[in-house]
């Protein structure tokens, strides 16, 4: 069994060595791929140097249009192509605990086709010094994708995941429009409509203690929006179809 942690990274210097090392140390199975944008602070470096030391780290180095989505579809596809059986993804500013990937890791195993790190499920939390807008935009918006994706999911918008790998190759990746962190939002409408097995396993997020937050009103926007079209899908039929029309291709 392969393990793949996906991890976009966007000025993510002073957090990838720790990271590396935790994620590391969880399982020997476990590989990391770190997927950067370019990053002018130097992570792609640091990223390198760890990569020469260390034979299940690898790094790839993108150009081009920067953006979350993009980066994790290029992760994705990078481990599809590479024979891994399971393809987690996380955050690279440690609000992810990597001690949860064996729980996770194990769902899988146990037969679902995705376990997401969950933050609103029993047991999960939030530790972080949000405000009361963040959090209720975090909370509101979560449980707007649970409506609009027509699932029982309680943290749709979790970036912490594991995929099995044959469900997400059923997957067009590559036509999934989000830009932003939305892309979570459609993958979990797409795995959906294809009937796959989802699981929650709780989680406590933490706050990031070092860089700054990605997330920015254009982002939020365009989640809404993004999740809002799923929605209206769902209910014309239109991506049921599309999902059925995959399956047979």
């Amino acid at each position: 069994m392969r393990v793949a942690v996906v991890v976009p990274t966007y000025n993510e210097a002073e957090n990838v060595p720790t990271l590396a090392e935790a994620l590391l140390a969880v399982e020997p199975q476990v590989e990391v791929v770190i997927v950067d944008d370019g990053s002018p602070d130097g992570t792609g470096e640091i990223a390198d140097a760890i990569a020469a030391e260390e034979p299940r780290f690898h790094v790839i180095h993108r150009t081009g249009k920067r953006g979350y989505s993009i980066s994790s579809k290029e992760g994705m596809e990078h481990c599809l192509e590479h024979g891994f059986d399971f393809i987690c993804t996380m955050d690279a500013d440690l609000s992810h605990d990597p001690a949860v990937l064996p729980r996770m890791i194990g769902a899988v195993e146990s037969g679902a086709d995705l376990a997401i790190g969950s933050r609103y499920t029993e047991g999960g939390g939030i530790e972080v010094d949000w405000g009361p807008m963040r959090r209720a935009v975090s909370q509101m918006g979560s449980a707007y994708a649970r409506l609009m994706v027509g699932t029982r999911v309680h943290d749709c918008t979790s970036g912490f995941r594991c995929y099995r790998a044959p469900m997400l190759r059923s997957i067009k990746i590559r036509e999934i429009r989000s830009e932003g962190y939305s892309f979570l939002i459609e993958l979990l409408a797409a795995l959906r409509d294809l009937g796959a097995t989802i699981v929650e396993v709780p989680i406590v997020y933490v706050d990031r203690q070092r860089g700054s937050s990605k997330i920015s009103r254009s982002i939020i926007f365009e989640a809404l929006w993004r999740t809002t079209l799923v929605g209206v899908a769902r209910l014309t039929g239109s991506r049921r179809r599309a999902a059925r029309a995959a399956v047979a291709e």
